[in-house]
């Protein structure tokens, strides 16, 4: 009883409880392993990656990581999903408050995800290897049922529906839709340089939703 009070004051004053040291441990644990799996793959590629070996530099024991992240494939999964979490923390930055034309801020999202993709390891790696044909990791970056994909269109959509009320939730939903999917297609096989690639998809996107008289459509 007396930890519950104790639980439900800290609550009201806005204060967390520390976890236990058993789910704080794991939660240390569970960093450290994303960590190494992180490190590992930025040096020698994710299909040279091991369990054994991402134990070895997490200084953990293997069942540990087997019984955290289960198979080799699901501490990919999770790898790729935390990076581009971060990753999407940039974007969401570049919508919000974003700039007061809609179009130009759209742009301006895109241009930050094609430029700053080369910047973070795992998602180069990852783009890289999709470049040369292992796939290993890309099913977790463009996967439509994956919570990475997920939160990008869900990201992407939000933004939409608030400069654009009057647009329905469908409509919405598809240019989200087509924004992420000719993203991360750009992402993996660049046509041209990014800056001209962010135009041509915010333009190609805000043509889904109100037609071309409202969209400057001049390609430079």
């Amino acid at each position: 009883m007396a930890d519950e009070q104790r639980r439900r004051t800290n609550y009201l004053a806005g204060e967390e409880s520390p976890d236990p040291p058993r789910i704080a441990w794991r939660k240390q644990m569970r960093a450290s392993v994303l960590d190494a799996a992180h490190d590992l793959t930025c040096e020698a590629g994710w299909d040279q990656v091991s369990l054994s070996a991402v134990a070895a530099r997490a200084q953990v024991s293997r069942p540990s990581v087997y019984r955290e992240f289960g198979s080799r494939a699901d501490l990919g999964r999770a790898l790729v999903v935390r990076e581009t979490r971060q990753f999407l923390a940039g974007v969401a930055d570049a919508f919000y408050p974003g700039l007061p034309e809609p179009q130009a801020c759209l742009e301006a999202a895109i241009f930050y995800v094609l430029e700053e993709a080369d910047n973070r390891p795992v998602i180069r790696a990852v783009i890289a290897a999709a470049r040369h044909g292992s796939d290993s990791l890309l099913p977790y970056l463009t996967a439509r049922a994956d919570p990475v994909f997920d939160a990008g269109q869900s990201l992407v959509q939000e933004w939409l529906g608030a400069r654009y009320p009057e647009q329905q939730t469908e409509t919405l939903e598809m240019t989200a839709d087509v924004i992420v999917r000719m993203t991360i297609s750009h992402l993996i096989l660049p046509a041209t340089e990014p800056r001209i690639i962010a135009r041509k998809l915010a333009v190609a996107a805000l043509k889904l939703l109100h037609g071309e008289d409202h969209v400057d459509g001049g390609i430079r």
